[in-house]
């Protein structure tokens, strides 16, 4: 399901940045033609219908390999793993983690089909996304409907500025201390369904938290001021866009769920908090 997305003008960044090295800032004015997005974020099902359909292999099942977060590993599988990410020692690299089995062989999704497809890469979301007669949402696309139309203040977060309006929880984030103990106060210690939470004001559900989702922009962290229309970002670069953060998030070390936060990865890299959502100029024919 896609919403339409009425075209506007926003304030696209901020000139009070959480993480200044994520480039956030300055804030500056964003035309955006009307568009489609979709509802959801693409699940495991929409994406296995895909793959059945082209027969398509994704980068983590030809690398062999693909980066779990510890906390959702076996004692099994984390006792074969002698290596971590320097920066992030909580990233394992699994063998054999991919899409069907986000943490490792011993793991599957048929209770999640549901669920964020994740272990995905950006050339994997761009390969979905032509396929279904759609595209990656740019940077700017994705943080204009992320704001569900509250253009007229300054907001965190989709819904407002507050994390949980009247002790709800609107959006599935790391509860508890990273990365030691997740207490799951939102229901949720890995992934939710893409149906979980209230949707924004545009209809969408879980643009922030849950997983990441890959944008079309190549990454840069140095913007200009001025009003510009319509912006698809740098022409070249090594990294692409993801927004959104995850169910990994907390505010600790990853104040990543807000609508200007932003954060990189390569196009090959794929992960277990990182799936996508598809935009379209026109609603495409059902595949």
């Amino acid at each position: 399901q896609m919403v339409a997305i009425p075209g506007g003008v926003f304030t696209m960044g901020t000139n009070e940045p959480e993480i200044q090295q994520d480039g956030e800032w300055p804030a500056r004015r964003v035309h955006v033609n009307s568009f489609y997005m979709d509802q959801y974020e693409v699940s495991n099902e929409e994406f296995e219908r895909f793959v059945n359909s082209t027969g398509y292999v994704t980068e983590a099942e030809k690398f062999g390999d693909s980066f779990v977060f510890e906390g959702m590993l076996s004692e099994e599988v984390k006792a074969g793993i002698h290596q971590a990410v320097a920066a992030a020692p909580w990233w394992l690299p699994v063998k054999g983690a991919n899409w069907k089995h986000p943490e490792g062989p011993d793991s599957n999704i048929s209770n999640r089909m549901d669920h964020p497809v994740l272990h995905v890469s950006w050339n994997d979301a761009v390969a979905f996304c032509t396929w279904a007669g759609k595209r990656l949402p740019t940077e700017a696309e994705w943080e204009y409907s992320c704001r569900g139309g509250l253009e007229n203040r300054y907001l965190l977060f989709p819904w407002g500025n507050k994390l949980q309006p009247k002790g709800q929880h609107y959006a599935n984030i790391w509860q508890g201390a990273f990365p030691t103990n997740n207490t799951a106060e939102d229901g949720y210690r890995g992934t939710a369904p893409v149906t979980a939470f209230p949707p924004n004001g545009y209809g969408l559900y879980n643009i922030v938290g849950n997983a990441w989702e890959w944008t079309s922009d190549w990454w840069a962290v140095h913007h200009s001021t001025e009003e510009v229309h319509n912006p698809n970002g740098p022409s070249s670069g090594t990294d692409r866009v993801k927004k959104g953060g995850s169910y990994m998030c907390h505010k600790s070390y990853c104040y990543r769920y807000r609508c200007v936060a932003r954060s990189q990865n390569t196009p090959d890299s794929s992960a277990s908090n990182l799936g996508f959502r598809c935009a379209a100029d026109t609603l495409p024919e059902l595949p």
